[in-house]
């Protein structure tokens, strides 16, 4: 199939803004908990209509400050429960929200001040003010520079002290549909960051159907945990899918205490990035094999994987019933409960899943859905959902959108969730964006006879050998970073005779790899220690029997430091900077076909 459309498209009013969603989100919810940060050993709850007034005399302060309907504002911070509330004040005073990461690097952020126009920044804290500081101080755009930790909000609320609830509404009600709702800067792999400017229109009507397709996961008395950033599309329009059905969503405050805000918090349903999973699953496994039931956890995996296939064929027979009710008690529990006790259902984006996690967690009690889609997509283009599902691919389009597969293999996706274009960047707009309508997403993939999307590859990052040969690397890095040991791994070979691959090691399980070897000293100190070398080996060779022998890595390196998104070789949602990684060890790429 070529093109499909998901019929059911929900009808959205044609000048509904962001805010008039939250005006009836508060009149339906108003008194239920919608925000939660931590304080010490609990999480306290923030009811929608304390968000909605703390909100509405934010933007009063912003008003007051005479800031006029349509500028630019930048929120500059991790995800924290202040984080939506500052987006909805931004455009309930008329604005539109500039994201940052606060991964970002003082040029960075110089770039994106600059290239939006922000008159103002509203930053978590003095040291990201700090990283603005060092390049971006005497720009002339921006005249107002407040940090949250030292009271952004309490202070832009007496700011505001004057102007009325009504004068705020008459703000927001002054808003199109058309208007620019956020400009979220493409972090990218190379270059420059573009802004893609989303409006208002976007947003609403993609929050719509999102909530329609995910209904029976995200509602009123549903509850998620926050640990991806906010800077980011996916995160925020789930944000507001959430915060328009009444949901909970609880403010982690970092990944290292992830696993016991989850048992705090009890969600009912996650969304994450793939690592993310893995991590949870390589981290049952070597735990398992630490206590010496390594034997156990492989036939555990096993029978989960083979669970949810019958299942999914509705043919469960009677022993693989009762083997995994035995492992249920024995296993599946407990990695339920790390997870919180409570979630059914996740979903999972930014990159593959891999059809093998899927289905292990599915046999364990937690259905994953992987979707799919691009900042330029307002996220959410595709989705698997409970009642439409195919494990291995993205999903089916969201109702009303289409998706059709290009001559040349590329997705182009249509719908009006697609931005209005790349700010201050015609040129660019042009190349990606048709003049009707139709959005070239960059990635290479197919559709189904039933309309589901499955992403073979990445336009951009095909890579052709010296005998011609097409091969697209996130097969094999997918299946090579699934394990345990491997952190990271990139495919090389553009025009050269041969695959190859550089890989990191995964610094959290290299203590258990290295005491069982009975090796000491860092893992730079083993980069050619025959054990270790063999054991990535075997995981090459099982990632290798997925593709044919010209697509396979016939050698790889191992490089002395992880990928981080701090030193520069992943991007903010964890995707390897292909470019700079390349530049960066060379050496070793260098050496593999010298």
């Amino acid at each position: 199939m070529n093109e499909f459309t998901t019929p059911g498209e929900v009808e959205v009013d044609a000048g509904v803004t962001i805010p008039d969603t939250f005006w009836e989100a508060e009149a339906a919810f108003g008194s239920r908990p919608v925000l939660a940060y931590r304080e010490g050993d609990e999480f306290i709850d923030v009811t929608l209509s304390e968000m909605a007034e703390s909100a509405r005399r934010i933007a009063a302060g912003l008003i007051a400050l005479g800031i006029e309907k349509g500028s630019r504002i930048a929120l500059f911070s991790p995800s924290r429960y202040e984080f939506p509330i500052i987006d909805y004040a931004i455009w309930i005073a008329g604005c539109a929200t500039v994201t940052i990461y606060e991964t970002s690097s003082p040029d960075q952020v110089d770039w994106i001040m600059k290239d939006s126009g922000a008159v103002a920044l509203i930053a978590a804290n003095q040291d990201l003010i700090d990283v603005y500081e060092a390049q971006a101080a005497a720009l002339g755009t921006c005249q107002h520079v407040f940090s949250i930790d030292d009271g952004a909000i309490p202070h832009l609320h007496e700011v505001g002290k004057d102007v009325s609830d009504e004068d705020v509404r008459a703000r927001a009600d002054s808003l199109d549909s058309s208007d620019l709702a956020t400009l979220v800067y493409t972090s990218g792999t190379t270059g420059r960051p573009k802004g893609c400017e989303l409006t208002h229109r976007n947003f609403v009507w993609d929050a719509a159907q999102a909530n329609e397709a995910a209904g029976e996961i995200i509602g009123s008395d549903s509850v998620q945990l926050m640990f991806l950033p906010l800077a980011h599309i996916f995160a925020r329009l789930l944000m507001v899918v959430t915060i328009n059905s009444g949901g909970k969503t609880a403010f982690s405050t970092g990944l290292p205490k992830l696993l016991p805000e989850l048992a705090m918090t009890n969600p009912t349903w996650l969304f994450s990035v793939p690592r993310v999973f893995e991590k949870v699953y390589n981290g049952a496994v070597s735990k398992a094999n630490d206590e010496g039931k390594g034997k156990i956890m492989d036939a555990a995996v096993q029978t989960a994987i083979d669970y949810a296939k019958a299942k999914e064929s509705g043919r469960v027979g009677f022993g693989l019933k009762a083997k995994h009710g035995v492992f249920d008690k024995l296993v599946y529990a407990k990695l339920r409960e790390t997870l919180g006790g409570r979630a059914k259902y996740a979903v999972s984006g930014g990159a593959p899943l891999g059809a093998r996690l899927a289905y292990f967690f599915e046999g364990v009690g937690l259905s994953i859905f992987e979707g799919y889609g691009l900042t330029e997509t307002t996220a959410a283009a595709t989705v698997n959902t409970p009642t439409h599902r195919r494990i291995g691919s993205v999903g089916r389009p969201l109702p009303g959108v289409s998706v059709k597969i290009a001559d040349d293999g590329e997705i182009l996706i249509g719908g009006e969730h697609i931005f209005k274009g790349y700010w201050n960047n015609p040129e660019a707009t042009a190349e990606s964006l048709e003049a009707d309508g139709w959005f070239h997403s960059g990635d290479i993939g197919e559709i189904d006879d039933d309309g589901y999307v499955f992403i073979t590859g990445r336009k951009k990052e095909l890579i052709v050998t010296a005998a011609g040969k097409d091969v697209a690397p996130a097969v094999l890095e997918d299946k090579i970073r699934a394990s345990s040991l491997v952190s990271q791994a990139m495919v090389v070979g553009d025009q050269q005779p041969f695959i190859a691959a550089i890989l990191t090691i995964d610094p959290e399980e290299w203590p258990r790899f290295a005491e069982q070897k009975g090796k000491t000293g860092e893992i730079a100190d083993h980069l050619e220690d025959p054990d270790l070398i063999a054991a990535v080996q075997a995981i090459v060779d099982e990632a290798n029997e997925t593709v044919s022998r010209a697509e396979s890595v016939r050698t790889f390196r191992i490089l002395p430091n992880d990928f981080t998104v701090e030193t520069g070789e992943l991007t903010p949602t964890l995707k390897v900077k292909r470019e700079v990684v390349s530049e960066k060890y060379h050496d070793y790429i260098d050496a593999i076909y010298g």
